[in-house]
């Protein structure tokens, strides 16, 4: 049995992440602490995500501390990590997956297509600000940043009339008091790697691979590395309007995908199958490329984004 050293962000969310794999490595018999490490992401809380532009934001000073040898393993949101990680490192594990979808919050309205004209919707991402403005060009969609209860309490507080966070994080937190459903994915794309949890190891230390192996999905492996070989084919990071989800379907990977402006005028879908999880992602993200994807993203990076102003 080994004492092992994880690597975590300090929100309410990422500690509940690191504090369950910490119980599941437990019950293996090994000792576990838990690091708190601050990312950029983390530093940086008054300036839409969007405008920082920084991949790595959330694992960056993580990684750092794994190369060093401070810890052993980094638990991070699989969403929130890089399509294409540093030579020296590797995602271990990939766990099963939580719900990947969005989910619909409100103290008053009980769904998105009864909110009233001019309502004001709070997200923190351009994914679900292009898809919201495409459904809904009426509403307000108005910048949300901070922990998953911050996010919650300002809504309660009345500053907004609905927020949309990722299922999977309410849910593990328990804070569901509020979410009136999951909005189905062809309605609203997740992003790549929603709902799932990424162990990360350096590449060497085959022990600590051994260690992981058992929280390893097959499912949840081959699915979010066919949504991340989309983002990574039109190069995008996880701040960017791009939303891929796949599962599995009569046998085969079923992908969907999206790639739109911030607001809202122009939404590109692809669907696809194959076996192939990272060729599917590639041939997918290419379909996109073909109906104009490059000249959407390419607007977004030679520019500031136009980001929703606080309530």
């Amino acid at each position: 049995m080994a004492h092992l050293r994880i690597g975590s962000r300090g929100s309410q969310l990422a500690l509940w992440q690191a504090n369950h794999v910490a119980s599941l490595l437990r019950s293996q018999g090994h000792t576990v602490d838990i690091e708190i490490i601050k990312t950029t992401g983390d530093k940086i809380t008054e300036v839409a995500l969007s405008m920082v532009g920084t991949k790595g934001m959330f694992t960056k000073e993580i990684e750092e501390a794994l190369a060093a040898g401070h810890v052993d393993l980094a638990v991070h949101s699989l969403k929130d990590v890089p399509t294409e990680l540093q030579p020296e490192f590797d995602l271990a594990a990939i766990m099963k997956r939580e719900d990947p979808r969005d989910a619909f919050i409100s103290v008053e309205f009980s769904d998105l297509p009864g909110l009233p004209g001019g309502a004001r919707v709070g997200t923190s991402s351009l994914r679900r600000q292009s898809q919201l403005r495409a459904l809904r060009p009426d509403l307000q969609v108005l910048s949300l940043r901070g922990n998953v209860d911050t996010r919650l309490r300002k809504m309660e507080n009345g500053d907004y009339d609905a927020i949309i966070l990722a299922s999977a994080g309410v849910h593990r937190l328990g804070l569901t008091k509020y979410v009136r459903y999951p909005i189905p994915a062809e309605l609203m794309c997740p992003a790549a790697g929603q709902g799932a949890l990424g162990i990360e190891i350096r590449r060497d230390d085959e022990r600590m691979r051994s260690i992981l192996t058992f929280l390893d999905d097959a499912d949840a492996r081959a699915t979010t590395a066919c949504e991340r070989a989309l983002l990574n084919g039109l190069g995008g990071g996880c701040q960017v309007p791009i939303g891929a989800f796949a599962e599995r379907h009569s046998g085969k990977l079923r992908l969907n995908a999206i790639c739109g402006r911030p607001d809202g005028s122009e939404l590109l879908r692809e669907q696809a199958e194959g076996t192939d999880s990272e060729m599917l992602g590639q041939q997918t993200a290419e379909a996109l490329r073909k109906k104009g994807a490059d000249r959407i993203l390419n607007d977004i990076y030679g520019k500031q984004v136009a980001v929703p102003g606080q309530p």
